[in-house]
């Protein structure tokens, strides 16, 4: 059994789709961003980060695992399953590539883009232009990719989609078009329509609250400094 700390967003998804295309057996523990779970004690020694997702695997000999970070998550969960990450040595070292590449480029870029158009208050257009900018610069490695593969490592489905394609399937809601990456595009919709990726998405829905957030979830979720607090309630 796995634990999974989540909530629904792109970073979540990534392993939530993983743990559904498994068919592993975990149970859900709804970590509130807005109301700060994420500095709970207990959550920070699975997460020293404070971020989501992350999980516990009870499902080893010994003491539980805990892997934080997503792209750490879905090595692992790759690796112990023997699935979605090739089994030679070039293969996994274009795996790590883009796990990194997404951790590193596409989805830092993609998050700074979201926070300026849904949650920023205030005008700021420079902010909006640059990560704009670079989110789609992002979209270009992505299209330059597959312009000649079915997936991000060829013909096989792995988590190196799994890791870069929630960030692209919510292109629109953060003001981008996909029209200028027809690879991308059609990506983005043989992805969509996989029973596990459907599944991972609708995971939690029930928690999005679709409002802005309070000025009290504000300063929790963009108030963060080196002095981190216990869970605020």
């Amino acid at each position: 059994m796995i634990d999974f700390y989540y909530w629904p967003t792109p970073n979540g998804w990534k392993v939530a789709i993983m743990l559904e295309e498994l068919g592993a057996a975990y149970k859900v523990t709804p970590l509130n961003i807005g109301k700060g779970d994420q500095f709970s004690p207990d959550f920070m020694a699975v997460s020293p980060n404070s971020r989501m997702p992350a999980i516990v695997d009870h499902g080893g000999s010994g003491q539980p695992t805990t892997v934080f970070e997503s792209g750490a998550i879905l090595f692992y969960l790759a690796e112990k399953h023997g699935r979605f990450v090739p089994n030679n040595p070039n293969g996994r070292k274009e795996a790590m590539e883009w796990l990194f590449w997404q951790t590193g480029n596409q989805g830092p870029m993609a998050g700074q883009l979201s926070h300026f158009i849904n949650y920023a208050q205030g005008d700021h257009v420079y902010s909006e232009t640059r990560y704009a900018n670079e989110f789609d610069r992002c979209l270009g490695v992505l299209e330059r990719r597959l312009e000649t593969r079915e997936f991000v490592l060829g013909d096989e489905y792995s988590i190196a989609d799994m890791i870069c394609w929630p960030w692209v399937l919510i292109a629109k809601p953060l003001g981008r078009s996909l029209d200028e990456f027809p690879s991308v595009s059609r990506w983005r919709n043989t992805i969509k329509v996989r029973s596990a990726v459907q599944k991972g998405v609708a995971l939690g829905k029930e928690y999005r609250s679709g409002t802005a957030p309070s000025e009290a979830e504000r300063a929790i979720l963009f108030g963060q400094s080196v002095k981190i607090k216990a869970r605020l309630t």
